[in-house]
């Protein structure tokens, strides 16, 4: 693997894998891997980027929590390297997956969703490249890219997976878990699912007109959803039962095919959202020219 200021490849599709990604990775089940770099930022260093080809989909693949275990949590993340460093590899559509717990009974460990919007409870992330700028009022009408996510519905139909089309992700600072009242806080304003990952995730990736969208599998119960007796050692420490293990660990497997189906669809088509254009008023006032390296604010 080399540490570069540029990217080697063009690819313009991008994959960033939450939870698990790493087992993945070692199991060497999501394609044939072309290259490995690291791209070093104005930001700092990415985590390494893998340039894969399966058959004749070409994609990149960034793990966001680490290449061994869990070894990166979620608000340490470097995501304005990463997103920083997709840009850099030509990289135009994210899809992305998280694994969040369950405020909403409708839904259950296991289960596909497809979050349809967000609220950010981080409090401590860098979340934008515009620092000391006056850019970056981008409406967010849509969070989560329209196209990736019908793209995915359409896979996951094909693929004969069920799953939910629309959620409301409730993103926390972590890394600690949150308590019964900050969830029951979270039900009381439309959050259906809570993690750690998508902010600012899905914010950065729009400033430098990215299309992004996450494809969730549920993992637990948020605290105080459901009762469970505290297991000192378990993942979680007994928030998901063996059966519910299982269930996740199954839909955590499928995602080479889930990945490939929608990653296939995307490359099939042309992007037509609004995305591609969140600062054109800033193109079109003078404010910013087309090179979107020079639109960041070093760290």
């Amino acid at each position: 693997m080399n540490i570069k200021t540029y990217s080697p490849f063009s690819v313009p599709l991008g994959v960033i894998g939450g939870s698990g990604a790493y087992n993945l990775l070692a199991e060497d089940v999501l394609g044939r891997e072309q290259a490995c770099t690291t791209i070093e930022t104005p930001f700092g260093e990415s985590a390494p980027i893998h340039r894969f080809r399966a058959g004749e989909l070409e994609y990149v693949f960034l793990s966001r929590h680490g290449e061994k275990d869990y070894s990166i949590t979620a608000p340490f993340v470097n995501y304005r390297a990463n997103i920083y460093a997709l840009k850099a590899c030509g990289v135009e559509r994210i899809v992305s997956w998280s694994g969040p717990g369950i405020i909403n009974t409708a839904f259950k460990p296991g289960d596909y969703v497809l979050p349809h919007d967000i609220i950010d409870e981080t409090r401590t992330r860098e979340t934008t490249f515009f620092k000391n700028r006056g850019i970056g009022f981008i409406r967010q009408n849509e969070p989560f890219c329209p196209q990736i996510r019908q793209m995915t519905h359409d896979s996951l139909h094909s693929l004969g997976f069920s799953h939910y089309e629309e959620a409301i992700y409730v993103c926390t600072e972590g890394p600690r878990l949150e308590t019964p009242a900050e969830i029951r806080k979270f039900r009381l304003t439309g959050g259906d699912l809570v993690g750690m990952t998508l902010a600012p995730e899905t914010f950065l990736a729009r400033e430098l007109e990215i299309c992004y969208a996450p494809v969730c599998y549920l993992t637990n119960y948020a605290e105080g959803v459901a009762d469970r007796k505290f297991e000192a050692g378990q993942l979680f420490e007994g928030m998901q039962n063996e059966q519910e293990r299982s269930q996740v660990q199954e839909s955590v497997s499928r995602f080479p095919r889930i990945l490939a189906a929608a990653l296939t669809k995307l490359a099939e088509c042309d992007r037509t959202c609004q995305c591609k254009k969140a600062m054109q008023r800033y193109k079109d006032k003078g404010m910013i020219d087309d090179d979107w390296r020079n639109w960041v604010s070093p760290a």
